[in-house]
């Protein structure tokens, strides 16, 4: 029996734990211990932080894996580069690493790339004001380090920007930020899956937020509404940023702004499936493709099977933002069939006073 290792153990990251059970292998998750499902849906759970590289290769040297992957963790993409690349397993090289997981270093490597990227800076406590005097308002404030939406910042005014800077800083792993010019337009995701270099396309998702200034995701759904005429345009440049990265040997999301002539704006890429439910279920949901089962083959070195499994349909998922969103939830209100409904424990949940927050969420589907 072959053995795949998982890094991180959530509600999020449990789908990808059951396809590998599905598909025969013997999984080894990897995460915090913390009584999340995986820790009892994998058929080996090893407590130790995904930031443990070394202690992890140590085990997987130890038991003989066959592949490393993630479903939707940027985090996780630093073990795993490091893991395969000592182990010969396939996967991206870890010279790639930062610029997949560090925004300021992805927009660099998407400019070297030829790739239209806004004006940007990276930012720490040290930084003057007058260092960001180049850029023009609005901009938009991120940790580099960090997924999820957390601590993102739309700002108009200097006294803004040092407020979303403080914050970014606060929450990111290296205590560094970037500031960029705000890029409009309406928001959608790709997934892709990537085998020696050659990227496949398996879906676009139209995205919905809060809006300015924090951009939390509230909901997502495949199709997205870009028309059969533009999608060509729009995927040839999502490979073309692919291939500036440096990304061969994984699943990728990418989330960007299309402008009304077709070009794509691209606000960050992660070498991984799209977080938020949109690669571990919707994918599959609303393509018949079965991308965790994709990503797994391409994290064994085999060739990805692409093959639709079911007719297209559309594939939504909305978050419950409040406590109250999950008391008013009725199944029956539901446009269509209801696939799955998570709550998240409520230790988990982080609440920043102002800022919305995810409590769970439902997915559902129906016909095109």
């Amino acid at each position: 029996m072959k053995k795949i290792a998982i890094l991180g153990a959530s509600d999020f990251q449990n789908p990808m734990i059951l396809k590998a059970k599905e598909m025969g292998l013997e999984t080894h998750v990897f995460a915090w211990e913390c009584g999340d499902i995986g820790e009892k849906t994998a058929d080996v759970f090893h407590p130790i932080s995904i930031a443990e590289k070394e202690k992890i290769l140590e085990i997987c040297q130890k038991e003989g894996i066959s592949g490393i992957t993630t479903c939707g963790s940027d985090f996780a993409v630093v073990c795993i580069n490091y893991v395969t690349e000592k182990m010969g397993l396939s996967g991206n090289p870890t010279s790639i690493t930062e610029q997949c997981t560090n925004k300021f270093a992805m927009r660099e490597a998407l400019k070297r790339g030829g790739v239209p990227v806004p004006g940007f800076l990276k930012v720490s406590a040290d930084t003057k004001p007058e260092a960001l005097k180049s850029l023009n308002f609005p901009l938009i404030v991120k940790p580099t380090d960090r997924s999820g939406s957390r601590a993102i910042h739309k700002v108009t005014n200097e006294k803004e920007l040092q407020e979303a800077i403080k914050n970014a800083i606060d929450v990111s792993y290296s205590k560094t930020a970037i500031v960029e010019e705000y890029i409009d337009g309406p928001e959608y995701s790709c997934e892709s899956v990537s085998k020696d270099g050659v990227h496949h396309t398996l879906a676009i998702t139209k995205k919905f937020t809060s809006g300015a200034p924090y951009f939390i995701e509230i909901g997502h759904i495949q199709p997205s509404d870009i028309s059969k005429e533009l999608y060509p345009k729009v995927v040839a440049q999502i490979h073309k940023a692919l291939t500036a990265l440096g990304i061969r040997n994984s699943a990728s999301h990418a989330e960007f702004r299309l402008q009304p002539d077709g070009t794509v704006q691209f606000m960050e890429i992660g070498a991984r499936m799209g977080g938020g439910c949109i690669g571990s279920d919707l994918t599959m949901l609303s393509t018949g493709i079965d991308f965790l089962k994709a990503t797994i083959q391409v994290a064994l070195g085999e060739e990805p099977d692409l093959t639709p499994v079911h007719p297209e349909q559309i594939a939504e998922i909305r978050f419950f933002l409040s406590e109250e969103d999950i008391k008013s939830f009725k199944p029956e209100n539901i446009n269509g069939k209801l696939e799955r409904v998570s709550i998240f424990k409520r230790d988990t949940v982080e609440v920043i006073p102002g800022v919305p927050t995810r409590y769970g969420y439902y997915i559902f589907t129906r016909e095109k």
